[in-house]
Protein backbone atom coordinates (compact mmCIF):
# COMPACT_ATOMS: atom_id res chain seq x y z
CA UNK A 1 0.00 0.00 0.00
CA UNK A 2 1.29 3.45 -0.86
CA UNK A 3 2.48 5.48 2.10
CA UNK A 4 -0.06 8.31 1.83
CA UNK A 5 -2.96 5.86 1.62
CA UNK A 6 -1.59 3.97 4.62
CA UNK A 7 -1.18 7.23 6.56
CA UNK A 8 -4.79 8.15 5.77
CA UNK A 9 -5.98 4.74 6.98
CA UNK A 10 -4.02 5.01 10.23
CA UNK A 11 -5.14 8.60 10.79
CA UNK A 12 -8.81 7.74 10.34
CA UNK A 13 -8.68 5.15 13.12
CA UNK A 14 -5.84 6.15 15.45
CA UNK A 15 -5.34 9.88 14.82
CA UNK A 16 -2.75 11.82 12.85
CA UNK A 17 0.72 10.78 14.08
CA UNK A 18 2.18 14.11 12.96
CA UNK A 19 0.05 15.88 15.58
CA UNK A 20 1.65 13.92 18.44
CA UNK A 21 3.85 16.19 20.54
CA UNK A 22 5.51 13.95 23.09
CA UNK A 23 5.92 10.47 24.51
CA UNK A 24 7.55 10.37 27.95
CA UNK A 25 10.44 7.89 28.02
CA UNK A 26 11.25 6.31 31.35
CA UNK A 27 14.84 5.43 30.41
CA UNK A 28 17.10 5.04 27.39
CA UNK A 29 17.26 1.55 25.90
CA UNK A 30 20.81 1.06 27.17
CA UNK A 31 19.73 2.03 30.68
CA UNK A 32 16.83 -0.43 30.49
CA UNK A 33 19.13 -3.25 29.35
CA UNK A 34 21.85 -2.44 31.88
CA UNK A 35 19.37 -2.31 34.76
CA UNK A 36 17.04 -5.08 33.60
CA UNK A 37 14.41 -6.18 36.13
CA UNK A 38 11.76 -8.80 35.41
CA UNK A 39 8.24 -7.29 35.33
CA UNK A 40 9.56 -3.73 35.54
CA UNK A 41 7.27 -1.26 33.75
CA UNK A 42 9.06 0.85 31.12
CA UNK A 43 8.26 3.21 28.28
CA UNK A 44 10.57 3.78 25.30
CA UNK A 45 10.42 5.65 22.03
CA UNK A 46 12.45 5.33 18.87
CA UNK A 47 12.56 3.90 15.36
CA UNK A 48 11.04 0.57 14.34
CA UNK A 49 13.89 -1.42 12.76
CA UNK A 50 12.43 -4.92 12.44
CA UNK A 51 9.03 -6.63 12.65
CA UNK A 52 7.76 -10.15 12.25
CA UNK A 53 4.13 -11.19 12.76
CA UNK A 54 2.77 -14.58 13.83
CA UNK A 55 -1.00 -14.34 13.45
CA UNK A 56 -2.28 -12.81 16.68
CA UNK A 57 1.13 -11.80 17.99
CA UNK A 58 4.40 -10.42 16.74
CA UNK A 59 7.95 -9.47 17.70
CA UNK A 60 9.72 -6.27 16.70
CA UNK A 61 12.77 -4.19 17.57
CA UNK A 62 12.84 -0.51 18.47
CA UNK A 63 16.05 1.52 18.54
CA UNK A 64 17.12 4.83 20.05
CA UNK A 65 20.52 6.55 20.15
CA UNK A 66 21.78 4.12 22.81
CA UNK A 67 20.82 0.72 21.40
CA UNK A 68 17.96 -1.55 20.36
CA UNK A 69 15.35 -3.52 22.32
CA UNK A 70 12.87 -6.21 21.37
CA UNK A 71 9.18 -5.89 22.13
CA UNK A 72 6.31 -8.37 21.95
CA UNK A 73 2.84 -7.39 20.76
CA UNK A 74 -0.26 -9.54 21.38
CA UNK A 75 -3.83 -9.10 20.14
CA UNK A 76 -5.34 -10.16 23.48
CA UNK A 77 -3.28 -7.53 25.31
CA UNK A 78 -3.40 -4.61 22.84
CA UNK A 79 -6.93 -5.03 21.53
CA UNK A 80 -7.56 -2.74 18.55
CA UNK A 81 -4.05 -1.30 18.93
CA UNK A 82 -2.78 -4.59 17.51
CA UNK A 83 -4.17 -3.45 14.18
CA UNK A 84 -1.93 -0.39 14.46
CA UNK A 85 1.05 -2.69 15.12
CA UNK A 86 0.24 -4.62 11.94
CA UNK A 87 0.16 -1.37 9.89
CA UNK A 88 3.57 -0.18 11.08
CA UNK A 89 6.44 -0.01 8.60
CA UNK A 90 10.18 -0.30 9.15
CA UNK A 91 11.42 3.23 9.75
CA UNK A 92 8.35 4.51 11.63
CA UNK A 93 8.93 6.40 14.88
CA UNK A 94 6.91 4.79 17.68
CA UNK A 95 6.47 4.71 21.43
CA UNK A 96 5.72 1.61 23.47
CA UNK A 97 4.89 0.91 27.11
CA UNK A 98 4.89 -2.41 28.91
CA UNK A 99 6.70 -4.73 31.31
CA UNK A 100 10.05 -6.46 30.89
CA UNK A 101 10.56 -10.19 30.57
CA UNK A 102 13.09 -12.64 29.11
CA UNK A 103 12.28 -14.84 26.13
CA UNK A 104 13.22 -18.52 25.91
CA UNK A 105 16.41 -17.38 24.12
CA UNK A 106 17.16 -15.07 27.07
CA UNK A 107 16.55 -11.85 25.11
CA UNK A 108 15.34 -8.85 27.10
CA UNK A 109 11.90 -7.93 25.78
CA UNK A 110 8.99 -5.59 26.53
CA UNK A 111 5.52 -7.13 26.62
CA UNK A 112 3.67 -4.07 25.36
CA UNK A 113 0.37 -2.82 26.73
CA UNK A 114 0.37 0.42 24.74
CA UNK A 115 1.76 1.39 21.35
CA UNK A 116 1.64 4.76 19.62
CA UNK A 117 2.74 5.94 16.19
CA UNK A 118 4.64 9.21 16.64
CA UNK A 119 5.85 9.88 13.08
CA UNK A 120 5.20 8.02 9.84
CA UNK A 121 8.10 7.18 7.50
CA UNK A 122 6.84 8.29 4.08
CA UNK A 123 9.81 6.74 2.30
CA UNK A 124 11.11 3.22 2.88
CA UNK A 125 14.64 2.85 4.16
CA UNK A 126 17.09 1.99 1.35
CA UNK A 127 17.32 -1.64 0.32
CA UNK A 128 19.87 -3.40 2.53
CA UNK A 129 19.77 -0.32 4.78
CA UNK A 130 21.30 -2.23 7.68
CA UNK A 131 25.04 -1.83 7.15
CA UNK A 132 24.60 0.86 4.49
CA UNK A 133 27.94 1.16 2.62
CA UNK A 134 27.31 3.54 -0.30
CA UNK A 135 29.69 6.40 0.48
CA UNK A 136 27.74 9.02 -1.47
CA UNK A 137 24.51 8.14 0.35
CA UNK A 138 26.28 7.92 3.73
CA UNK A 139 27.71 11.44 3.51
CA UNK A 140 24.87 13.16 1.70
CA UNK A 141 22.09 11.54 3.71
CA UNK A 142 23.91 11.25 7.02
CA UNK A 143 20.62 10.57 8.81
CA UNK A 144 20.38 7.24 6.92
CA UNK A 145 23.99 6.49 7.81
CA UNK A 146 23.23 7.08 11.50
CA UNK A 147 20.14 4.86 11.32
CA UNK A 148 21.89 2.04 9.48
CA UNK A 149 25.32 2.00 11.12
CA UNK A 150 25.44 2.12 14.94
CA UNK A 151 29.24 2.34 14.80
CA UNK A 152 28.94 5.64 12.90
CA UNK A 153 26.61 6.99 15.57
CA UNK A 154 29.20 5.97 18.17
CA UNK A 155 31.92 7.94 16.32
CA UNK A 156 29.92 11.14 16.63
CA UNK A 157 28.97 10.50 20.24
CA UNK A 158 32.68 10.06 20.99
CA UNK A 159 33.53 13.17 18.97
CA UNK A 160 31.20 15.15 21.23
CA UNK A 161 32.95 13.65 24.25
CA UNK A 162 36.37 14.67 22.84
CA UNK A 163 35.18 18.29 22.59
CA UNK A 164 33.71 18.17 26.12
CA UNK A 165 36.88 16.66 27.60
CA UNK A 166 39.00 19.29 25.82
CA UNK A 167 36.93 22.03 27.42
CA UNK A 168 37.26 20.30 30.79
CA UNK A 169 41.04 20.07 30.39
CA UNK A 170 41.53 23.77 29.67
CA UNK A 171 38.99 24.90 32.27
CA UNK A 172 40.90 22.99 34.96
CA UNK A 173 44.02 24.96 33.98
CA UNK A 174 42.08 28.22 34.52
CA UNK A 175 41.77 29.07 30.85
CA UNK A 176 38.57 30.88 29.99
CA UNK A 177 36.57 30.16 26.87
CA UNK A 178 35.89 33.13 24.61
CA UNK A 179 34.15 33.84 21.30
CA UNK A 180 35.55 35.99 18.52
CA UNK A 181 34.05 37.13 15.18
CA UNK A 182 33.57 34.78 12.25
CA UNK A 183 33.24 37.68 9.79
CA UNK A 184 36.53 39.50 9.26
CA UNK A 185 37.28 42.63 7.25
CA UNK A 186 40.77 41.23 6.61
CA UNK A 187 41.52 37.52 6.30
CA UNK A 188 44.51 36.79 8.51
CA UNK A 189 46.00 34.63 11.23
CA UNK A 190 46.89 31.77 8.88
CA UNK A 191 47.69 30.90 5.30
CA UNK A 192 44.74 29.96 3.11
CA UNK A 193 42.31 31.30 0.55
CA UNK A 194 39.25 32.83 2.26
CA UNK A 195 35.56 32.77 1.39
CA UNK A 196 34.40 36.30 0.65
CA UNK A 197 31.00 37.95 0.89
CA UNK A 198 29.51 41.43 1.18
CA UNK A 199 27.88 43.12 4.17
CA UNK A 200 25.10 45.35 2.89
CA UNK A 201 24.60 47.56 5.95
CA UNK A 202 28.21 48.78 5.99
CA UNK A 203 28.68 48.32 2.23
CA UNK A 204 31.91 46.44 2.88
CA UNK A 205 33.50 43.19 1.74
CA UNK A 206 34.06 40.67 4.51
CA UNK A 207 35.59 37.20 4.79
CA UNK A 208 34.72 34.07 6.70
CA UNK A 209 37.58 33.66 9.13
CA UNK A 210 40.47 31.42 8.22
CA UNK A 211 41.65 31.56 11.86
CA UNK A 212 40.68 33.45 15.06
CA UNK A 213 44.30 34.19 16.00
CA UNK A 214 44.51 37.95 15.52
CA UNK A 215 41.38 38.61 17.58
CA UNK A 216 42.50 36.29 20.37
CA UNK A 217 45.82 38.11 20.64
CA UNK A 218 43.95 41.39 21.10
CA UNK A 219 42.42 39.79 24.20
CA UNK A 220 45.95 39.14 25.51
CA UNK A 221 46.61 42.86 25.08
CA UNK A 222 43.42 43.48 27.04
CA UNK A 223 44.67 41.46 30.01
CA UNK A 224 42.97 38.08 29.52
CA UNK A 225 46.00 35.90 30.22
CA UNK A 226 44.70 32.36 29.56
CA UNK A 227 42.08 31.98 26.83
CA UNK A 228 40.83 29.41 24.35
CA UNK A 229 38.22 29.16 21.61
CA UNK A 230 36.81 26.05 19.98
CA UNK A 231 35.90 27.62 16.70
CA UNK A 232 34.63 27.05 13.18
CA UNK A 233 37.03 28.28 10.53
CA UNK A 234 36.80 28.28 6.74
CA UNK A 235 39.27 27.99 3.87
CA UNK A 236 38.23 28.11 0.23
CA UNK A 237 40.38 25.17 -0.77
CA UNK A 238 40.08 21.61 -2.04
CA UNK A 239 38.37 18.66 -0.43
CA UNK A 240 40.30 15.50 0.44
CA UNK A 241 40.54 12.81 3.10
CA UNK A 242 42.44 15.39 5.23
CA UNK A 243 40.72 18.65 4.28
CA UNK A 244 37.22 20.08 4.50
CA UNK A 245 36.59 23.77 3.69
CA UNK A 246 34.70 24.18 6.99
CA UNK A 247 36.48 22.73 10.01
CA UNK A 248 36.73 22.84 13.80
CA UNK A 249 39.85 24.19 15.44
CA UNK A 250 40.93 24.88 18.98
CA UNK A 251 43.15 27.89 19.61
CA UNK A 252 44.59 28.56 23.06
CA UNK A 253 46.87 31.34 24.33
CA UNK A 254 48.79 31.68 27.58
CA UNK A 255 50.52 34.91 28.54
CA UNK A 256 54.05 34.74 29.99
CA UNK A 257 54.64 31.24 28.56
CA UNK A 258 56.52 30.01 25.48
CA UNK A 259 56.06 27.34 22.83
CA UNK A 260 57.65 24.66 25.02
CA UNK A 261 54.78 25.20 27.47
CA UNK A 262 52.42 24.34 24.61
CA UNK A 263 54.41 21.15 23.96
CA UNK A 264 53.57 20.10 27.53
CA UNK A 265 49.93 21.09 26.95
CA UNK A 266 49.78 18.86 23.85
CA UNK A 267 51.40 15.89 25.57
CA UNK A 268 49.08 16.18 28.56
CA UNK A 269 45.89 16.94 26.59
CA UNK A 270 46.34 14.18 24.01
CA UNK A 271 47.27 11.65 26.70
CA UNK A 272 44.22 12.70 28.71
CA UNK A 273 41.94 12.27 25.68
CA UNK A 274 43.46 8.92 24.66
CA UNK A 275 43.09 7.58 28.19
CA UNK A 276 39.45 8.63 28.42
CA UNK A 277 38.31 7.85 24.86
CA UNK A 278 40.47 4.82 24.04
CA UNK A 279 41.20 3.58 27.60
CA UNK A 280 44.89 3.38 26.70
CA UNK A 281 47.82 5.62 25.79
CA UNK A 282 48.67 3.20 22.98
CA UNK A 283 46.10 3.38 20.20
CA UNK A 284 45.79 2.05 16.67
CA UNK A 285 45.46 4.38 13.71
CA UNK A 286 45.15 2.86 10.23
CA UNK A 287 47.14 -0.24 11.15
CA UNK A 288 49.85 1.72 13.01
CA UNK A 289 50.29 1.62 16.79
CA UNK A 290 50.80 5.10 18.25
CA UNK A 291 52.08 5.56 21.80
CA UNK A 292 50.99 8.85 23.40
CA UNK A 293 53.15 8.34 26.49
CA UNK A 294 55.28 11.50 26.99
CA UNK A 295 57.89 12.64 26.15
CA UNK A 296 57.45 12.74 22.36
CA UNK A 297 59.97 13.01 19.51
CA UNK A 298 61.44 16.37 18.51
CA UNK A 299 62.61 16.73 14.90
CA UNK A 300 64.38 19.77 13.42
CA UNK A 301 62.73 21.17 10.29
CA UNK A 302 65.95 23.08 9.46
CA UNK A 303 68.01 19.86 9.64
CA UNK A 304 65.50 17.95 7.50
CA UNK A 305 65.72 20.55 4.72
CA UNK A 306 69.48 20.90 5.08
CA UNK A 307 70.00 17.16 4.52
CA UNK A 308 67.48 16.90 1.69
CA UNK A 309 68.14 20.12 -0.24
CA UNK A 310 71.51 21.46 0.95
CA UNK A 311 69.82 24.48 2.56
CA UNK A 312 71.45 26.57 5.27
CA UNK A 313 69.04 28.36 7.59
CA UNK A 314 70.91 31.62 6.89
CA UNK A 315 70.04 31.38 3.17
CA UNK A 316 67.48 33.88 1.95
CA UNK A 317 63.95 32.74 1.22
CA UNK A 318 64.58 33.12 -2.52
CA UNK A 319 67.72 30.97 -2.42
CA UNK A 320 65.98 28.29 -0.35
CA UNK A 321 63.06 28.09 -2.77
CA UNK A 322 65.43 27.85 -5.74
CA UNK A 323 67.35 24.96 -4.14
CA UNK A 324 64.14 23.09 -3.33
CA UNK A 325 62.67 23.78 -6.76
CA UNK A 326 65.85 22.69 -8.54
CA UNK A 327 66.04 19.33 -6.80
CA UNK A 328 62.32 18.72 -7.25
CA UNK A 329 62.43 20.02 -10.85
CA UNK A 330 59.68 22.57 -10.26
CA UNK A 331 59.08 25.46 -12.62
CA UNK A 332 56.95 27.55 -10.25
CA UNK A 333 57.67 29.02 -6.83
CA UNK A 334 56.63 26.88 -3.88
CA UNK A 335 53.63 27.83 -1.76
CA UNK A 336 53.63 27.32 2.00
CA UNK A 337 51.11 24.47 1.64
CA UNK A 338 53.50 22.70 -0.77
CA UNK A 339 56.32 23.10 1.74
CA UNK A 340 54.06 21.48 4.35
CA UNK A 341 53.48 18.55 1.99
CA UNK A 342 57.24 18.18 1.48
CA UNK A 343 57.72 18.22 5.25
CA UNK A 344 55.12 15.45 5.70
CA UNK A 345 56.88 13.33 3.06
CA UNK A 346 60.31 13.83 4.66
CA UNK A 347 59.01 12.90 8.10
CA UNK A 348 57.28 9.82 6.73
CA UNK A 349 60.49 8.79 4.94
CA UNK A 350 62.92 9.39 7.80
CA UNK A 351 61.10 8.84 11.09
CA UNK A 352 58.90 6.15 12.68
CA UNK A 353 55.25 7.09 13.21
CA UNK A 354 54.77 5.07 16.39
CA UNK A 355 54.96 8.22 18.54
CA UNK A 356 53.78 11.79 17.95
CA UNK A 357 56.51 14.12 16.71
CA UNK A 358 57.10 17.83 17.31
CA UNK A 359 58.70 19.46 14.26
CA UNK A 360 60.73 22.44 15.48
CA UNK A 361 63.26 24.98 14.08
CA UNK A 362 61.11 26.41 11.29
CA UNK A 363 62.63 29.08 9.07
CA UNK A 364 61.56 32.58 10.06
CA UNK A 365 60.06 33.38 6.64
CA UNK A 366 57.66 30.41 6.91
CA UNK A 367 56.18 31.75 10.16
CA UNK A 368 55.10 35.41 9.96
CA UNK A 369 53.42 35.42 13.40
CA UNK A 370 56.08 33.56 15.42
CA UNK A 371 58.88 35.01 17.57
CA UNK A 372 62.50 34.66 16.40
CA UNK A 373 64.76 32.34 18.35
CA UNK A 374 67.05 34.32 20.67
CA UNK A 375 70.16 32.43 19.58
CA UNK A 376 69.39 32.09 15.86
CA UNK A 377 67.36 34.81 14.14
CA UNK A 378 66.89 32.63 11.04
CA UNK A 379 64.54 30.22 12.86
CA UNK A 380 61.51 30.77 15.08
CA UNK A 381 60.28 29.26 18.32
CA UNK A 382 57.57 27.15 16.75
CA UNK A 383 56.44 23.57 16.40
CA UNK A 384 54.02 21.60 14.31
CA UNK A 385 52.76 18.35 15.79
CA UNK A 386 52.44 15.28 13.57
CA UNK A 387 50.51 12.22 14.71
CA UNK A 388 50.24 9.16 12.49
CA UNK A 389 51.48 11.18 9.49
CA UNK A 390 48.87 13.92 10.02
CA UNK A 391 49.69 17.51 10.97
CA UNK A 392 47.37 17.96 13.97
CA UNK A 393 48.65 21.03 15.84
CA UNK A 394 50.68 24.20 15.34
CA UNK A 395 52.14 26.43 18.07
CA UNK A 396 54.68 29.14 18.68
CA UNK A 397 56.00 31.78 20.97
CA UNK A 398 53.97 34.71 19.69
CA UNK A 399 55.60 37.65 17.95
CA UNK A 400 54.63 40.74 19.98
CA UNK A 401 56.93 43.35 18.40
CA UNK A 402 54.65 45.64 16.34
CA UNK A 403 57.55 46.96 14.22
CA UNK A 404 58.78 43.52 13.20
CA UNK A 405 55.21 42.27 12.76
CA UNK A 406 54.52 45.03 10.24
CA UNK A 407 57.66 44.09 8.27
CA UNK A 408 56.72 40.40 8.34
CA UNK A 409 53.21 41.15 7.08
CA UNK A 410 54.61 43.17 4.19
CA UNK A 411 57.03 40.38 3.28
CA UNK A 412 54.20 37.83 3.51
CA UNK A 413 52.07 39.78 1.05
CA UNK A 414 54.91 39.78 -1.49
CA UNK A 415 54.97 35.98 -1.67
CA UNK A 416 51.52 34.84 -0.50
CA UNK A 417 49.22 34.31 -3.47
CA UNK A 418 46.04 33.26 -1.67
CA UNK A 419 45.58 36.01 0.93
CA UNK A 420 44.06 39.40 -0.01
CA UNK A 421 46.75 42.07 -0.34
CA UNK A 422 45.88 43.85 2.91
CA UNK A 423 47.59 44.31 6.26
CA UNK A 424 45.50 44.15 9.45
CA UNK A 425 46.25 47.62 10.77
CA UNK A 426 43.86 47.22 13.70
CA UNK A 427 45.82 44.22 14.92
CA UNK A 428 49.09 46.14 14.58
CA UNK A 429 47.50 49.00 16.51
CA UNK A 430 46.68 46.63 19.38
CA UNK A 431 50.31 45.42 19.52
CA UNK A 432 51.45 49.02 19.93
CA UNK A 433 49.70 49.02 23.32
CA UNK A 434 51.98 46.10 24.35
CA UNK A 435 51.07 42.45 24.21
CA UNK A 436 52.76 40.32 26.87
CA UNK A 437 55.05 37.50 25.78
CA UNK A 438 52.78 34.54 25.15
CA UNK A 439 52.46 31.07 23.70
CA UNK A 440 49.73 30.17 21.21
CA UNK A 441 48.44 26.78 20.12
CA UNK A 442 46.10 25.65 17.33
CA UNK A 443 44.73 22.09 17.14
CA UNK A 444 42.72 20.67 14.24
CA UNK A 445 39.94 18.95 16.17
CA UNK A 446 38.67 17.03 13.14
CA UNK A 447 42.08 15.48 12.49
CA UNK A 448 42.62 14.75 16.17
CA UNK A 449 39.26 12.96 16.20
CA UNK A 450 40.30 10.99 13.10
CA UNK A 451 43.36 9.69 14.94
CA UNK A 452 41.68 8.91 18.27
CA UNK A 453 38.76 7.12 16.60
CA UNK A 454 40.84 5.42 13.86
CA UNK A 455 39.01 6.99 10.92
CA UNK A 456 40.73 7.18 7.53
CA UNK A 457 38.86 10.26 6.19
CA UNK A 458 37.96 13.61 7.69
CA UNK A 459 34.49 13.12 6.17
CA UNK A 460 33.94 10.28 8.62
CA UNK A 461 34.23 12.60 11.63
CA UNK A 462 32.23 15.56 10.22
CA UNK A 463 28.49 15.05 10.31
CA UNK A 464 27.82 16.95 7.10
CA UNK A 465 31.00 17.32 5.00
CA UNK A 466 30.84 19.64 2.01
CA UNK A 467 29.68 17.85 -1.15
CA UNK A 468 28.78 18.95 -4.63
CA UNK A 469 25.11 20.02 -4.72
CA UNK A 470 22.53 17.65 -6.13
CA UNK A 471 20.75 19.00 -9.18
CA UNK A 472 17.55 17.15 -8.30
CA UNK A 473 16.67 15.61 -4.96
CA UNK A 474 13.41 14.23 -6.29
CA UNK A 475 9.92 14.62 -4.92
CA UNK A 476 8.11 11.94 -2.98
CA UNK A 477 5.50 10.43 -5.22
CA UNK A 478 2.97 8.13 -3.62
Amino acid sequence: MKSEAKLEKITSKFGNPFLETDFPKSLSIKEILDGFEENKEVSVAGRLISKREHGKSGFAHISDYSGKLQFYAQLNKLGELYELFKELDIGDIIGVKGVLFKTRTDESTISVSEIKLLSKAMRPLPEKWHGLKDVEVRYRQRYLDLIANPEVREVFIKRSKIISLTREFFNKLNFIEVETPMLHHIAGGAAGKPFSTHHNATDSDVYLRIAPELYLKRLLVGGLEKIYEINRSFRNEGVSTRHNPEFTMLEAYSAYDNYEYMMNICENLFSYLAGNICSSLVIEYQGQKIDFTPPWQRISFAELFSKEFGIDCSDSQEIMLKKIGKKMKLTKSLSRSQILNITEELIEKNYPKDKPAFIIDYFTWTSPLAKRNKDNPHIVDRFELFVGGLEVANAYSELNDPIEQRLRFKKQLEVEEELPKKIDKEFLLSLEYAMPPAAGLGIGMDRLTMVLLNQSSIRDVILFPLLKPLTDVGEHKC
